[in-house]
């Protein structure tokens, strides 16, 4: 997989790339969307403890299929508040760190969620090789 940042179009300006290629034959992984809801059913009120969670149960999944961070290539996250945004990123950046290739990434202010204390949600889709 490679990076795609076109030199026409200005660089990102977080740790994301503006596309990702992923080669033919690859298994693709799709996660659904995961909220800050801890194994024992809590829910931290930060923002950044509750995308914590999301990383943490989006690298179990992956996990189980054979896969890691390294293999995202996309990743789609929600927040309830601009507020919230700074925890996410923090999380986001912390859970990429050290890798040589970085997602695509989009990030969407929302009105809500199913529980009013769920104030972040992550999916990513993971590409890997054959």
């Amino acid at each position: 997989m490679r990076e795609l940042n076109p030199d026409e179009i200005a660089p990102p300006f977080a740790a994301y790339a503006h596309g990702v290629e992923v080669p033919a034959g690859a298994r693709l992984i799709a996660t659904s969307g995961q909220l800050g809801l801890a194994a024992d059913g809590t829910v931290p009120d930060e923002a950044a403890a509750q995308a914590r969670i999301c990383f943490e149960n989006i690298s179990a999944i992956l996990s189980a299929g054979g896969a890691g961070p390294e293999h995202v290539v996309r990743i789609n996250a929600f927040v309830t508040d601009r507020i919230h945004m700074a925890g996410y990123m923090a999380e986001r950046d912390r859970w990429l760190a050290g890798l040589s290739r970085l997602p695509a990434s989009t990030l969407v202010i929302v009105s809500g969620f199913t529980r009013p204390e769920f104030v972040v949600e992550v999916e990513v889709l993971a590409a890997v090789p054959a």
